[in-house]
C-alpha cells in the first residue's frame, strides 16, 4: 500500500500550514545558527499572514509556491520564479527557493517530489536554467542537490540575517540546466 502523496501550486488558504512548516523547519534547521530567543519567538499566525497576501498577489506570474502533499497535510513547501541575481538573466533563468521540508516528514520523499514539481514548474514556465543557493555547510542539501544533476557555479554570498552583521550565513550557488 503506498500513501497518499502529491504537489501542487498552493492557494491562499494553504498559508497557516505553510507557516507552521516554515516555523518548524527553522527552529530544527536554524537551531545551532541564529539566537534561541529569535527562533522561539517566530508567529506562525504572522507568517501566514505574509504567505497569504504573497499567495494572492505574486510580484511576477511565474512567481509560484508549491507545496508537497501527504493526503491534505501540507510536508513542504518551495518556491520558484525568475532568478534574482545581478549576473542572471530573468527571462532565461529561474530560481528556486526555501525548499523546505518539514523535519518530522523527512527522508520520506517529499523533497524529491517537491524537487521534481519545482523542475517541471520552471520548464513549463520556458526557463532554460535554474539556480537555488543553500548554505555552504550544508552538505545534507548539497549532497542531495548533486545526485540530481545540480552543480556549484562558482558564485558565493554572505547574507545578512539580522541587518546588524551579528548572524551571517555564508552561502554557495547552484545550477542546473533545464535542456
Amino acid at each position: 500500500m503506498s500513501a497518499d502523496v502529491s504537489c501542487r501550486v498552493a492557494w491562499s488558504d494553504d498559508a497557516p500550514a505553510i507557516a507552521a512548516v516554515q516555523v518548524r523547519a527553522w527552529r530544527d534547521s536554524y537551531a545551532d545558527l541564529l539566537p534561541a530567543e529569535l527562533l522561539a519567538g517566530l508567529n506562525a499566525e504572522a507568517i501566514a499572514e505574509g504567505w497569504s497576501a504573497s499567495l494572492a498577489r505574486p510580484a511576477d506570474a511565474r512567481n509560484r509556491v508549491l507545496i508537497a502533499l501527504e493526503r491534505n497535510l501540507v510536508t513542504g513547501f518551495a518556491l520558484t520564479g525568475p532568478a534574482t541575481d545581478p549576473d542572471r538573466d530573468p527571462v532565461a533563468d529561474g530560481e528556486i527557493t526555501d525548499l523546505t521540508v518539514d523535519p518530522h516528514q523527512r527522508g520520506n520523499g517529499h523533497g524529491s517530489r517537491l524537487m521534481q514539481a519545482c523542475v517541471d514548474t520552471l520548464k513549463a514556465d520556458r526557463f532554460n536554467r535554474a539556480v537555488t543557493w543553500l548554505g555552504a555547510t550544508d552538505d545534507a542539501t548539497r549532497t542531495f542537490l548533486t545526485a540530481a544533476g545540480w552543480a556549484p557555479d562558482g558564485a558565493h554570498r554572505t547574507l545578512d540575517l539580522t541587518g546588524d552583521g551579528s548572524v551571517t550565513v555564508k552561502q554557495v550557488r547552484l545550477h542546473t540546466d533545464l535542456g
